[in-house]
């Protein structure tokens, strides 16, 4: 709101994404498994953008978040089709600009992915001009 301050994201909140399991989400294996499934970068996907769609509505104007480390585990199967959730804690801030997350990616109540993801907020304008310059 107009005049209120913003101190950025606490610890502790949480958000859930919903997905179908579809289009460049999915992986038949080089077709050596004859269906498609939810590929380990799509999931990886799905909890990257749970992430940052958690914590964008407390950042500065004209700031966002990039990841920079996933650490997961891909322990279950979801087919074509299935409705999945992608849920983001965050659990840390960590001088004011990395972000920890616990994720996951459930269908129902199985669990298809899990584990932890770090982003860290940037300037947009800065990141702009200095992404892919090497420095």
């Amino acid at each position: 709101m107009p005049g209120e301050t913003t101190t950025g994201p606490e610890p502790g909140i949480t958000h859930q994404h919903d997905f179908t399991v579809e289009g460049a989400l999915l992986t038949d294996v080089g077709g050596t498994i004859g269906v498609g499934v939810l590929s380990t970068p799509g999931m990886i996907a799905m909890m990257e953008g749970a992430s940052a769609m958690l914590v964008q509505p407390q950042l500065p104007e004209g700031s966002a978040t990039v990841g920079f480390e996933v650490c997961v585990k891909h322990v279950g199967g979801a087919l074509e089709g299935a409705a999945c959730t992608a849920t983001s804690t965050l659990r840390e801030v960590v001088d004011g600009r990395k972000l920890r997350f616990d994720v996951e990616v459930k269908e129902g109540e199985r669990t298809i992915g899990v584990g932890t993801h770090e982003r860290r907020v940037v300037h947009v304008a800065s990141h702009a001009d200095t992404a892919g310059s090497g420095t």
